[in-house]
Formats: C-alpha cells, sequence, structure tokens
C-alpha cells in the first residue's frame, strides 16, 4: 500500500527503548544532544520577534518565485559581510534548507540519479534524497590531526548518473571546513562531469578554531586576494566556475529554527547559471511555499544574529574548554579536532562499541549522547556531544561519562 521510497526500518533501537523508559519512570536525563537553541538558556528579545510578524504590508499577497525583494536584498546583504557579493536574482526563498534541498535534487536529477554525500554527516541526507528517488552515495572525510576530504576516494565513486556532490561547511559533526584546494578539486570533478555542488553554510557563522587556518574567513570588508593553500573557502555562494547551489537559513544562523526560513543562492558560469535559475524560478513558482509575514520579517530576523550569536559562540568555548580540561585529567578519551559548528566527536576506548557506550552511559550514567553510527563513523566506539548544552548541564555530563569510562563502563 506505501510507496517504496518510505520502507524505512522504523523499529526502535536499544538506546530509543531505553531512553523511552527512563523518561515513563521520571528518571534525570543529562541531555548532551540537544541542539535546539530555543531551549538551551539564550536571551532571545521576544517583543523583536513577535514585532518583525507583525508588519502590515504581510496583509497584502505579492507571490514572487524567488521571495520577496526586500528579504532577498537582507541576504544579499548578510553574504557581502562575508565577502561575497550577490544580485537578489540569485538567491531563492525557502521555507527550509529541507525543501531547498528538495528544490535542487529536483533541478538536477532523475529518478535513480545519484548524490554524492559525506560521511561521518547528518543522517537527514539518506531520508530526502530517499523522497526525492535518489540514491545517496558516500564519500569518506578522513581523519589525521584534523578532518579532511578523501579526494580519491570521491574521484572513484563519480559516475555517469552521478548529478551532484554535497559538502557541508562546516560538516555536522565534524565541524570541518571545506578548504580552498578541496573546493578547486570539486570544481574540476564538476566541470568534466559535468555536475553541480551543493552547498550546505547552514552552520558557517561559528568557527570555534583558533589556529592558523581560521585566516581564510575574512571580516567584512577585508580585501578580495587569491586564497592560500589550506585555508579554508569564504562561501561556496561566491563559486562561479561550476553550477553551485548554497544554503542556509535563520534556523541557525539567527537561532530561529522556528520560523522555518532558509534560501538557496545559486551560482555558476555564463549560460549554465541562466539556465539554471530558469528552471528553479518555476520550481519555487510551483510552490510559493514562504509566509508573507515571514518574509516581511527576514531583515530583522536576519539582523538578530547580532545579538544571539555572541551569546551561543560563548556557549561553546565555554563547553569546549570544560571538556577539555576534563579530559586532560583522565586521558582515556581522545576529543577530535573540531574548527566549527555546534558538535564535538569523542573517541572513547574501544573496549565496547559506541552503540554500548551510549546505552550504558544512559542506563547506569542517565547521561544521553549520540552514538557515533547515527552519522555514519567509519570506526566504532565514537560519542557525539553537543556544544549548545547548557554550561552546568554539559559539565555534568561530562563528569560523569569520564566517571564511567574510567570504570571500563
Amino acid at each position: 500500500m506505501f510507496a517504496s521510497r518510505t520502507d524505512w526500518h522504523l523499529t526502535p533501537n536499544r538506546l530509543s527503548l531505553a531512553l523511552a523508559e527512563r523518561r515513563a519512570r521520571n528518571l534525570p536525563i543529562l541531555d548532551l544532544t540537544e541542539s535546539n537553541p530555543t531551549r538551551c538558556g539564550f536571551d532571545y528579545d521576544a517583543e523583536e520577534i513577535l514585532g518583525a510578524l507583525s508588519d502590515p504590508q504581510a496583509l497584502t499577497y505579492e507571490p514572487d518565485p524567488r521571495g520577496l525583494m526586500k528579504a532577498r536584498l537582507a541576504v544579499a546583504e548578510y553574504y557581502a559581510e562575508r565577502g561575497v557579493k550577490l544580485d537578489p536574482a540569485q538567491i531563492y526563498l525557502t521555507t527550509s534548507t529541507s525543501e531547498a534541498y528538495s528544490y535542487v535534487f529536483r533541478l538536477l536529477a532523475n529518478p535513480s540519479d545519484e548524490i554524492l554525500a559525506p560521511t561521518p554527516s547528518y543522517p537527514l541526507f539518506d531520508y530526502l534524497s530517499r523522497l526525492n528517488d535518489l540514491e545517496l552515495v558516500p564519500y569518506p572525510l578522513v581523519y589525521d590531526d584534523g578532518w579532511q576530504i578523501d579526494l580519491h576516494a570521491l574521484e572513484s565513486r563519480l559516475r555517469t548518473r552521478t548529478r551532484a556532490i554535497l559538502v557541508v561547511h562546516p560538516n555536522n559533526p565534524t565541524g570541518s571546513f571545506v578548504r580552498q584546494e578541496e573546493l578547486d578539486f570539486l570544481v574540476r570533478c564538476a566541470n568534466q562531469q559535468p555536475l553541480a555542488i551543493i552547498a550546505d553554510e547552514v552552520f558557517a557563522d561559528y568557527v570555534l578554531s583558533p589556529d592558523e587556518s581560521s585566516r581564510e574567513l575574512p571580516v567584512a570588508g577585508a580585501q578580495a586576494r587569491a586564497p592560500a593553500a589550506g585555508e579554508w573557502v569564504r562561501s561556496h555562494a561566491g563559486t562561479s566556475e561550476a553550477l553551485t547551489f548554497t544554503l542556509s537559513g535563520l534556523s541557525k544562523i539567527s537561532g530561529l529554527p522556528q520560523m522555518k526560513l532558509a534560501w538557496i543562492v545559486v551560482n555558476g558560469p555564463g549560460d549554465l547559471l541562466v539556465r539554471a535559475q530558469e528552471r528553479l524560478e518555476l520550481i519555487a513558482d510551483t510552490y510559493l511555499s514562504v509566509a508573507a509575514p515571514l518574509a516581511h520579517a527576514l531583515p530583522r530576523m536576519l539582523e538578530m544574529r547580532r545579538a544571539l550569536q555572541p551569546q551561543i559562540l560563548k556557549r561553546l568555548h565555554e563547553n569546549l574548554a570544560g571538556l577539555d580540561q576534563q579530559l586532560l585529567r583522565d586521558g582515556l578519551i581522545r576529543r577530535l579536532k573540531v574548527a566549527g559548528g555546534w558538535y564535538v566527536t569523542l573517541r572513547l576506548p574501544s573496549i565496547r562499541t559506541d552503540d554500548e557506550w551510549t546505552l550504558n552511559l544512559l542506563q547506569e550514567g542517565g547521561v544521553l549522547a549520540h552514538p557515533g553510527h547515527f552519522f555514519d563513523f567509519h570506526i566504532d566506539h565514537h560519542l557525539v556531544v553537543s556544544l549548545l548544552t547548557r554550561v552546568e548541564s554539559f559539565q555534568e555530563g561530562i563528569e560523569r561519562v569520564v566517571a564511567r569510562v574510567a570504570k571500563g563502563g
């Protein structure tokens, strides 16, 4: 009776069952997976948020496939601060990045075509690709004192039905940015195939690493220059050498996931860009999904990032510093390097699988963490935790993790 694209394995795993049981018994849980900023104790200006939604102009319906012009101008100004100049005609508003992915997948690929996506990475991509009747082909990120794309492995996975390469900048959960030489390689692949690049930049404003690599994300008004070797990509929105779709939105930029407002920036060479825009406009016109109150509110809501992002960055740095301080006293747990985003990866002793570790931590320590396989880690015994968690809960949770590992679980 049901479509094969929804034929997912829906049986709860052991961790889900243990979590449900603990909640049913009203037992306390230190949740180290919390990534919803509206539940993490940040100071939101409620009056400003609600005021942004009360613009009287929203009472007039002015359909535009790309989205309200003043909203797209605000998005263009956001990228200008990142050193990328855009024409508002390159910007298409959507209700979420998930919808943006569907627009781009429908534009680029026929049923059974393939999209290359990184692993480890967020499991959402598997669901989105299947719902759009596509095959998701993983390419590996490898860790060697830092994360990088395995370019040889990626190239070996390119086939005649490959329609796009997906990158996440920074990646969730590895927190690794795409480096300029990696993008140069992807552009060469795209032009040889041909295929497109899809860049998810929802976490791009959250830079954690203080090392020398961070210098390639310039401040507003910085002079354009040729990128140096090893530098991170400023933004894929400025990539014009290959057809490129850059996705982001208010969910992470302004910490407003409930507002459901995102966008696509399309860039590329000449005639290819024009043809992509024509088709993307028709797709967007078919749905006209963005509500007028949200479109009118977008400029003000983008401005809210200036008050919220410093709070989030402070939290991320505090939790990362506290984590490192606790791990220095232990030695059994290794934190993998992270350059940006909201997550951090821990490598635990191999005496247990990541499933066994997370189940033990929940049942014996009352701590909830993500097992590495949730993000398709290639090696077992990894945990992923959210740095967005309230500081007191995060520190207590990490203390319990360290204690359980010291006891061997």
